[in-house]
């Protein structure tokens, strides 16, 4: 499959004007593929060639102009249209298309419980030739019209009002023009609630099985809709674009949502089955927030190129947190966004695949899909959110109208917006871009406290080229209370300075970015590090908290905090942490990542009974029953750092934790996993779960615990399902290769490392960009690290046979892998220096020798 290049995209864009789609879709031709027929219609503004995209089970007839064309004449998914004259045109083919078990074009599904069968289209990026015809680039937008053939219990949802014929056909209303990959069509058995709001029609949707799990959140799902609706149309002067807002809950999604106009498809784990906290209520609420944005910008205003992506994802990321915290009950999602996105950005923009917010270097299709990643979303989110800061509320928002009013139902590129943003304001917005969203890389800010005369003043040392407008946090020790720190003052500064900044008195601790305004990492000085390791938990702001958590995390991943040290300090303040979004986001990163990867196997137990401590420590604190989502937490992570299969054995035997909670699927399942891996539960017991609930989410604990269990026959099974055959779908794939690689088992899964780097490849090119991006997160032994593991990984990385997804995917994996083998060099030679009696709270690399 050719992926379309920038260059033919702009050619065809000038060549051709697309007016309208005509697509009929008939989903009753068996479980393997669906019929597809299209007619489109369009204008040539000269005489030419051009092509357009499809990739067909089979290519019936294919007609222009009423003249047939070869449907032999398609190659590489691209059907050749020679000698057009200027003028209008019209085509007509005919298809039989292949549904899909990845999540990618047409994905169907069938229910395990029930077993109802569901389909959905998921089209970006350039998915849509899987499901019909199309000149598939976002430039070319069209109104499209879709009627679907579906069996008669079935509701077909679409972009626009759906409605079911006479003679059973059911026919969506004509779209707005959209870009191809915008189009959409959701068909089964829905469970449907429907409202309307302001009079327009409100609509959420999920699998009959999920059907009482979504009636519990109903009213929280629509009042979350609602609230936001209200609040974009106070903030946007452009009125909602489509005829309807649909939210479809669809089975084995590979994202968190797609913005579909008028039909935003969600992975379904947002309807929940198993008990979740408030901070997971409010992620689904800002996703919901998030895809909204989309309906304005991605939606009515599409990027030209996918260069442009960022535009979409950025502003969605800034929009959705920002409007949650605005308009529901979630006051505090930047926590969350500081704790867990920004994390994501801090990392992609640290390695060697790195590329700026706004890169000029999309030369293709597949080239853009790499950038679906932290930069593009967490990354760009936060240069808005500085943007607005440095611009004014007042100014962002009249800008982002203007452009809404220049290019509604069209394209625009940064070039526009920025035009859009000048046309507001008397700021710099083009320089100010080119510092921000051209760039590559994370600036460090670091506090300098110097006296002179008795007067103390503040420098920013500032390691990195973009500017910033910041907040300086000054706390000082209560006075009542030596563990609590109390905020005497914030200072507003632009970064670099221009002078000094006078502090007054010294603080004991001096946070920079407080409020978490910009995007770049922060250090403290010596006094400041001193008051976080014995004062962290007594700050009196969870967000504030967070940028301090952040700083140690971004300092272990340097090699200037010694993982140890970072566990001390988890061990010292997380059992008083209040923010669940914290508590969450330390204990992964401290069992994930610490424990995991970042320290020695021989280390690993002693972490892991730090960790173990830790949530003991929680349940203890919260046995009340006041704080039941920090209780769900230290059960969550309990389970999974569990050394020894005692207690959580008791509990699955029981059904329950002592003092709450009830087991649920989820802890059930999880508490299974963990004793797949340490060897005491058997293939019986997996099986006896798994007809106790027989749901899609148990298939894949299953999966994820058949492929845990530490014997030779299951890891030859699950290697065997993983790369041999191509029967399981995305979601079974991953949950496999989540249970596969396990550190208690490195010794069992060793002969695999080579074999992941051999396999992996024609895995990829056989299965497609979601399988090998999969691959390369989930499959990848993140457990090996060591040098031998570097020498294969970067062998693979030369050959020159890995799709775009994989090869991106590895070198995130290995340059992540990289930044750990100096903390494990570090302590084998300081071993055979003292002979292992140095405590591991003090070992760091050399200043010369950074990870």
């Amino acid at each position: 499959m050719s992926a379309l290049t920038r260059d033919e995209a702009q050619l065809r864009a000038q060549l051709l004007d697309v007016h309208r789609y005509t697509v009929e879709l008939d989903l009753t031709t068996g479980d393997e593929t669906f019929d597809s027929r299209t007619v489109i219609r369009f204008t040539t503004r000269s005489d030419g060639d051009t092509f357009l995209e499809v990739k067909p089970a089979e290519l019936r007839s294919v007609t222009l102009d009423g003249q047939p064309l070869d449907p032999d004449s398609l190659h590489e998914d691209r059907l050749p249209l020679k000698n057009l004259t200027a003028g209008e045109h019209e085509l007509r083919a005919e298809a039989s298309m292949r549904y899909s078990r990845t999540g990618e074009g047409m994905h169907r599904f069938t229910d395990p419980v029930d077993g109802e069968t569901y389909l959905y289209t998921q089209l970006a990026m350039d998915d849509v030739q899987r499901v019909f015809p199309a000149f598939d680039q976002p430039d070319l937008k069209a109104v499209f019209e879709v009627s679907v053939k579906a069996p008669d219990e079935w509701t077909v949802l679409a972009n626009g009002i759906t409605e079911r014929g006479a003679d059973g056909i059911w026919r969506a209303a004509p779209t707005p023009p959209i870009s191809t990959y915008l189009v959409a069509v959701a068909a089964g058995p829905w469970h449907s609630v429907r409202t309307e709001h302001r009079g327009l029609p409100f609509g959420i949707h999920c699998r009959r099985s999920l059907a009482p799990y979504l009636d519990v959140d109903t009213e929280e799902i629509f009042e979350v809709t609602r609230a936001c609706y209200d609040r974009y149309h106070e903030k946007f002067e452009e009125p909602y674009p489509f005829d309807s807002y649909d939210q479809a809950f669809v089975p084995e999604f590979n994202a968190g949502a797609m913005e579909n106009p008028g039909l935003v498809t969600f992975r379904d784990e947002f309807v929940y089955r198993s008990a979740v906290t408030d901070t997971e209520r409010q992620l689904r609420a800002m996703v919901i927030s998030h895809e909204m944005a989309h309906m304005w910008f991605g939606d009515l205003v599409t990027l030209k190129w996918w260069d442009d992506i960022w535009l979409n994802e950025s502003f969605a990321e800034y929009m959705g947190y920002q409007t949650t915290a605005e308009a529901t009950r979630f006051s505090d999602p930047w926590t969350e966004f500081g704790v867990t996105r920004k994390a994501w950005g801090y990392e992609a923009d640290q390695r060697p695949t790195t590329h700026p917010v706004a890169p000029e270097g999309v030369d293709d299709a597949a080239t853009a899909l790499l950038n679906f990643d932290g930069i593009s979303y967490a990354k760009g989110a936060s240069a808005l959110r500085q943007l607005a800061a440095w611009l004014g509320e007042k100014d962002f928002l009249a800008g982002i109208n203007t452009h809404f009013a220049r290019h509604r139902f069209g394209n625009a590129t940064l070039a526009d917006f920025l035009d859009s943003l000048a046309s507001v304001t008397e700021r710099d917005v083009r320089a100010w871009a080119d510092s921000w969203l051209r760039t590559t890389g994370v600036d460090t800010l670091t506090p300098v406290i110097e006296t002179a005369d008795g007067a103390r003043t503040l420098t920013v040392d500032h390691k990195g080229s973009r500017p910033h407008r910041i907040v300086a946090g000054l706390y000082d020790h209560d006075v009542a209370d030596e563990g609590r720190l109390v905020l005497r003052e914030r200072l507003e500064l632009d970064v670099p300075q221009d002078a000094p900044r006078p502090i007054g008195k010294r603080p004991a601790l001096l946070l920079l970015n407080d409020g978490d305004l910009t995007y770049a990492k922060v250090r403290f000085d010596a006094e400041s590090f001193a008051s976080v390791r014995s004062s962290l938990s007594g700050l009196p702001d969870p967000l504030t908290r967070a940028i301090v958590w952040n700083s140690l995390r971004d300092a272990v991943r340097d090699g200037e905090l010694a993982p140890g040290a970072y566990l001390e300090i988890a061990r010292a303040h997380l059992p008083r942490e209040t923010d669940l979004a914290i508590v969450q986001g330390v204990l992964v990163f401290a069992s994930g990542q610490i424990a995991d990867q970042y320290l020695p196997a021989e280390e690993r137990p002693a972490a892991l009974a730090t960790l173990t401590a830790l949530c003991r420590d929680l349940l203890r604190r919260t046995e009340d029953g006041d704080h039941p989502g920090l209780r769900l937490i230290a059960v969550r992570h309990l389970i999974n750092v569990a050394a020894h299969p005692d207690t959580i054995a008791a509990w699955l035997a029981d059904g329950t934790v002592p003092g709450g909670p009830e087991l649920d699927p989820d802890l059930r399942w999880r508490i299974l996993a963990r004793l797949a891996v340490l060897g005491a539960t058997d293939e019986a017991a997996i099986a006896a779960e798994l007809a106790r609930d027989p749901s899609a989410t148990s298939q894949e604990g299953a999966a994820r615990c058949r492929a845990a269990l530490p014997d030779v026959a299951a890891k030859r099974a699950a290697w065997a399902a993983m790369f041999e055959g191509d029967d399981l779908s995305n979601y079974l794939f991953t949950a496999t290769a989540h249970g596969f690689w396990q550190p208690e088992q490195a010794d069992l899964v060793r002969e695999y490392v080579p074999r992941f780097y051999e396999e992996s490849v024609p895995l990829a090119a056989r299965r497609g960009p979601a399988i090998a991006a999969s691959v390369g997160r989930w499959c990848f032994p993140a457990h090996a690290v060591d040098a031998e593991h570097v020498r294969l990984g970067e062998a693979c990385l030369d050959r020159d046979d890995l799709t775009p997804s994989l090869r991106r995917a590895l070198a995130d994996r290995a340059s992540r892998r990289c930044r750990r083998l100096p903390w494990l060099r570090h302590v084998a030679l300081l071993r055979l220096a003292t002979h292992g009696t140095r405590p591991r709270s003090l070992i760091r690399p050399e200043p010369n020798e950074r990870p």
